[in-house]
């Protein structure tokens, strides 16, 4: 066996060694970087990373993606994925997979005045009310449906404040090797240094979607939520791949997961689609242009990656050297360091860009 230390052109997301530091690499540094990057060499370098293949979109402005097979984990193409940038409400996939399980769904919690009192200025809301009662699936649908900041915060107090609640997100971040994700507040709005890059959000979708609670509300279209008393109003999720609203058609066998956008972060998603039995995972972070731009980039890069990308999967099975601290792939002899939450990145060419 080789030794642990060493790199390959085959990089494992989650399963390497430590990321940059929180300021962002130059070019200068990106070889140094490559070595101590999660994912390893290919995703730390700047550009278009891809496996082997054409035909990606041409008309793509993000700042930041990464198309990834939700199963096996594997990469098919990235651009700066490392890079970090302002996440807005897509840092809510990582709330969710710190906070959703300590809860029951049938919960009730009646709301004060003090739950809602650090809830930003501008914040997107659901419309929750002091006084009223909700049960815990209802918080949870005005968080993934409306990317409520209120039940954002109403849902960090419950779990013993929000100062708490980014101290376990962040320690989840550093639990699923999200090196690149610096937390400020629980609900990804506009603070200096809340940053994350397109491999964490990825990394924490793929994590949220093994739990069945999750995948149910990311994939929620519409619901009844409580205005008090007996009466109701219905909420619609924001994920405009998913209901077709603002003129986009819906995504054929889309199922979540999160969109968000803030004056500062642009727009943000991170999306998951099922065809043919294979999900795929695709994170876009700020394109050039509001509106539609996220999901329309999402989108051709899903259909992408549906197309071209079914033939790059590993034909080889990885195997664990017992007493050893990496993984090794016996084709071409292969090592990777086994750290954190495996989503494997294969690459045999780069395209610049």
């Amino acid at each position: 066996m080789r030794e642990c230390s060493r790199l390959s052109r085959r990089a494992v997301l989650g399963l390497t060694a430590a990321a940059l530091p929180l300021s962002t690499a130059t070019d200068a540094t990106a070889a140094t970087a490559a070595t101590t990057v999660v994912g390893g060499e290919r995703l730390a370098r700047t550009g278009v990373q891809v496996h082997g293949a054409s035909g990606l979109p041409k008309k793509l402005t993000a700042r930041a993606w990464l198309v990834a097979d939700c199963a096996s984990g594997e990469v098919l193409a990235s651009f700066d994925a490392h890079r970090r940038l302002a996440p807005a409400s897509t840092l809510k996939m990582l709330f969710a997979d710190t906070v959703l399980k300590k809860f029951d769904r049938a919960r009730r919690y009646k709301v004060t005045d003090a739950d809602l009192a650090d809830v930003p200025a501008g914040s997107s809301l659901v419309g929750i009310k002091p006084g009223i009662t909700y049960t815990v699936e209802q918080l949870w649908q005005g968080v993934f449906l409306r990317s409520g900041n209120d039940a954002v915060h109403v849902l960090s107090h419950m779990n013993g404040g929000i100062a708490r609640t980014v101290a376990e997100m962040q320690a989840r971040a550093q639990d699923l090797q999200a090196l690149d994700t610096h937390v400020v507040s629980p609900d990804g709005f506009d603070h200096k240094g809340q940053l994350s890059s397109a491999y964490d959000l990825t990394l924490f979708a793929r994590h949220g979607l093994k739990d069945a609670d999750f995948r149910g509300y990311c994939g929620t279209r519409t619901a009844d939520f409580p205005a008090g008393g007996k009466k109701t109003f219905q909420i619609q999720n924001t994920d405009r791949l998913l209901t077709g609203a603002w003129g986009l058609k819906t995504y054929d066998g889309l199922i979540g997961v999160k969109n968000g956008y803030t004056s500062h972060a642009g727009n943000t998603f991170t999306g998951a689609a099922t065809r043919g039995g294979r999900t795929l995972l695709v994170t876009v972070m700020h394109p050039e242009s509001g509106g539609n731009a996220v999901y329309e980039e999402t989108a051709a890069l899903l259909d992408w990656g549906f197309t071209h990308g079914r033939g790059f999967a590993f034909r080889s099975k990885l195997s664990v050297n017992s007493g050893a601290s990496c993984l090794t792939m016996h084709k071409e002899s292969q090592v990777f360091f086994r750290r954190g939450t495996a989503i494997i990145a294969s690459w045999a060419q780069t395209a610049t860009g």
